[in-house]
């Protein structure tokens, strides 16, 4: 199809002006309807530099009026003090701007894969995501990361291409990574003039206007460089034409040849972005400014406003909710920050209604009420109070008791229940250990208000070790989160791999393996005696019978005896740990009518039973996970080498239709323990795996002894 006239609808503005005479009135926060909000979230891989365009969004909008840096530690947007430690974002962050009488909520999100969670809360209440690129590297694990959560969630996108200004920046390689990773649905709405320390300015591909940037962050018109030309027409083709394709009268007028206007070509960009059939491409240089209110007028033209959403009532009965302040209140609350002096803020996104201060609402996935108390706009660490938020606004609240990330606010007289959060699984676990007593106490307080602010850890007690274990998403995510709890909260615990929960087992039956319990005191003595069969039973844990003939061992202390192996059970004579998988016969033994007691016979029980585990040839089990690794074919060589070299048994591999292979397998858990960190190294970050629990099964004899020697000096130490 070949390129169609367009007629200009307006000439371009002075954007720094434009920028000054929205400033509101001191002590006032502006409410916006939600056809003029824009909820975008800022992810992707780490390092394409999505803080410092927040800051310079902020900047140009004159929402600061200093420009921070992350390596200082200066950012609007990176407020929280681990992020000023390690010069990286963490958490979320909330920035709102204003631009053209309109409101844009930004989420600024980690890009370290360990806290993806974060990513996760924030395309839940977005209505767009914008990916930001590095200009020297192109398409990125984390960018096709973000990419693969936003289309799952159907959430229309754009593309950045950023840094511009740096030395080895590429528009046309990032720009072909992009389409290779994407499609060809990837079209470029702005072409650079210049690269590295050439970038000066762009080219507004459906316009066919160029521009040069100025010292604001604004642009002002200029001629358009003649190498650009055959770009220009080849993109301003594609994007005309996905324009149209996405209303059926302007395909009609434009294979008839009728002059499209560029308001009308907007509206069809606008609906192609809406529906994911075209995915726009921009460029910045956010460090220098460059580019940056062309990219706030991009998404105020193009991208979508608050719309309808699906919510459910009481009865299960589906309704559609559109953005009306009069309509009935549902918000979901999508982060939970703790803090130790004020208690929890909680953030929200309105969907339906409005949410006041002073006011009830219902939580229907906790079946209580909860009384909102004052409302803030926030914007990073900075709170405004508020009285109201309207639908498609974004606030936040403090104190709430009730409420936990994820759950709907609804009015208790129409309740309504929307979508929560689907978080990821934890993949990494350590064991950790209180320094003091102190810590001890307040401990498990402090993890359960970590656990409140970050959903995707998980804490658990193992039973056997007696260990308390935290899961999380990477080793520094379960770092970062105890740095907090001793910042926050004051607790203190040191960390390392958890214990294997080893059990131990018998090889061979034995036969009336006999202990008698004898003891004289003066008075009553003490007398139990009783001839054990021990049987191993490969498909269950344990079984108790009794052949007892005669009454030589009356029936009133059977019980005992069955109470005394099973807490014999409890510590092996191999290496300490619970012995599983036997069958337990008692055979013979004898009483004494004064001596004989249900002590006695537990007591002579728990000692033939270890005897006779001594005897019976005992051996280590292990427990086997059942591992589903999900890596681009590319890396499967890698990763089957890598699980040969841990014992690993596979099962076998499922090739996918997205140049994927899912490989399973069974693997020792030992083995596994550090495989987040492993598998993110074997696959550049592009791997996925999840385990459950399999099976027990011995333990090969070269590793065992270790093993033993290393759980008998333990026991020795704890003894001593």
């Amino acid at each position: 199809m070949a390129t169609r006239p367009i007629t200009k609808s307006s000439q371009p503005v002075d954007h720094w002006s434009l920028a000054a005479g929205l400033a509101s009135e001191e002590g006032t926060v502006k409410q916006y309807p939600p056809d003029r909000i824009r909820n975008v979230a800022l992810a992707s891989h780490g390092g394409t530099g999505k803080t410092s365009l927040t800051e310079a969004l902020l900047y140009v909008t004159h929402a600061i009026s200093r420009l921070g840096r992350v390596e200082d530690g200066t950012t609007v947007s990176d407020w929280d003090p681990d992020e000023h430690k390690r010069r990286i974002s963490i958490i979320l962050s909330i920035i709102p701007l204003e631009w053209r009488d309109h409101k844009i909520n930004l989420i600024d999100t980690p890009g370290y894969f360990d806290f993806v969670g974060e990513v996760h809360s924030a395309l839940r209440v977005v209505d767009a995501v914008l990916i930001p690129m590095d200009a020297t590297v192109g398409v990125e694990v984390g960018t096709e990361h973000v990419w693969e959560l936003a289309e799952a969630r159907d959430l229309p996108r754009a593309l950045l291409v950023n840094k511009m200004d740096r030395e080895h920046a590429n528009f046309a390689k990032a720009l072909a990574s992009a389409r290779t990773a994407f499609g060809n649905r990837v079209v470029p709405m702005q072409l650079p003039i210049g690269q590295e320390k050439t970038f000066r300015g762009y080219v507004d591909v459906l316009s066919g206007q160029a521009y040069q940037f100025t010292d604001n962050g604004g642009a002002e018109p200029t001629s358009l460089p003649d190498e650009l030309v055959p770009l220009l027409d080849e993109f301003r083709t594609q994007l005309v034409e996905a324009a149209c394709e996405s209303d059926e009268e302007l395909t009609l007028r434009y294979l008839e040849g009728d002059e499209l206007s560029l308001d009308e070509l907007r509206a069809g960009v606008r609906a192609a972005i809406a529906s994911g059939s075209l995915v726009p491409l921009f460029v910045s240089a956010a460090t220098s400014l460059k580019g940056a209110l062309p990219l706030l007028d991009a998404i105020v033209d193009y991208f979508p406003a608050p719309g309808v959403v699906r919510g459910e009532r009481n009865d299960g009965q589906a309704v559609e909710l559109a953005p009306d302040s009069t309509g009935p209140l549902a918000a979901v609350v999508f982060k939970t920050i703790a803090d130790p002096f004020v208690g929890k803020l909680s953030y929200f996104r309105v969907y339906s209604g409005t949410l006041r201060t002073d006011s009830q609402v219902a939580v229907p996935q906790r079946g209580e009420t909860e009384r909102i108390g004052q409302l803030f706009i926030v914007r990073g660490k900075e709170q405004t109070p508020v009285g109201q938020i309207g639908p498609g606004d974004i606030g936040a609240v403090a104190k709430l008791q009730v409420a936990r990330t994820g759950d709907t606010l609804t009015d208790p007289a129409r309740p309504l229940r929307l979508a929560g959060i689907e978080f990821p699984e934890p993949v990494f676990t350590v064991a950790v250990t209180p320094r003091s007593k102190t810590d001890l106490d307040k401990m498990g307080t402090a993890l359960h208000r970590i656990l409140e602010e970050d959903p995707t850890l998980r804490v658990a007690r193992e039973n056997q070790t007696g260990e308390t274990l935290l899961s999380g998403l990477g080793e520094s995510h379960v770092q970062i989160a105890l740095d907090r709890m001793a910042r926050k909260f004051g607790v203190h615990v040191d960390w390392s791999l958890p214990r294997i929960p080893y059990r131990e087992t018998i090889s061979v039956p034995v036969r009336r393996v006999e202990y008698k319990h004898k003891k004289q005191t003066g008075g009553h003595g003490q007398y139990g005696h009783v001839f054990l069969d021990l049987e191993p039973l490969p498909d269950a844990e344990f079984e108790f019978h009794e052949t007892i003939v005669g009454g030589v061992v009356p029936k009133q202390f059977i019980p005992a005896v069955e109470k005394g192996v099973r807490e014999a059970m409890e510590e092996g004579v191999l290496a300490g740990y619970p012995v599983v998988n036997v069958k337990v016969t008692l055979v013979d033994g004898s009483y004494h009518s004064v001596d004989s007691s249900e002590l006695s016979f537990k007591i002579a029980a728990a000692q033939a039973f270890r005897k006779g585990q001594a005897a019976a040839k005992p051996i280590l089990l292990e427990p086997i996970m059942r591992l589903r690794v999900t890596v681009p074919d590319a890396y499967t060589g890698d990763v089957m080498s890598d699980l040969n070299g841990k014992r690993a048994q596979v099962l076998g591999m499922s090739p996918g239709d997205n140049g994927r292979t899912t490989i399973e397998a069974l693997v020792p858990l030992v083995e596994i323990q550090r495989y987040a960190t492993e598998l993110r190294s074997l696959t550049q970050g592009r791997g996925t795996f999840h385990t459950e629990f399999s099976h027990y099964q011995p333990v090969p004899q070269h590793l065992a002894e270790a093993i033993i020697q290393e759980s008998r000096a333990r026991h020795a130490a704890v003894a001593s």
